[in-house]
């Protein structure tokens, strides 16, 4: 079982996104990278990134980075690790999180909207992962 945040998370997340159908067909059209920002709160003492090529439906590439050594992104997403945890377990709408400041969002948020679905399916996709928090 991979802990949470770790490269065996990501390598897992990275094949469970490319197997989700249903995460394909809703970002089918999707182009656009993110960093998923793991900020360092009372129970985990590191701030790290979680970088996500996902094209057309489909992750092409994915790694776990320290600060400030991720990849540039067109999409950034952050907020503590307690917020992640209770996101990945289905507690939180990764949308409605941003507007009531669980999370931040960097980037368009025009491109944002016209994909809530993938956005959603993302993250039910993220819950797949049989996980282990710290």
């Amino acid at each position: 079982m991979p802990v949470f945040p770790s490269n065996d998370w990501v390598n897992s997340f990275v094949e469970e996104i490319n197997r989700n159908r249903k995460y394909e067909d809703t970002a089918k059209d999707w182009e656009g990278d993110f960093n998923f920002v793991v900020e360092k709160d009372q129970k985990f003492h590191e701030t790290v990134y979680i970088y996500l090529d996902l094209y057309h439906g489909k992750c092409r590439r994915g790694g776990l980075y320290a600060a400030g050594e991720a990849p540039k992104a067109a999409f950034y997403y952050s907020g503590p690790y307690q917020n992640w945890v209770r996101l990945i377990n289905g507690e939180f709408d990764p949308l409605k999180a941003v507007l009531v400041g669980k999370f931040k969002l960097k980037g368009s948020m025009m491109k944002i909207m016209r994909y809530t679905a993938a956005a959603k399916e993302l993250v039910r996709t993220a819950n797949l992962v049989d996980t282990q928090f710290e």
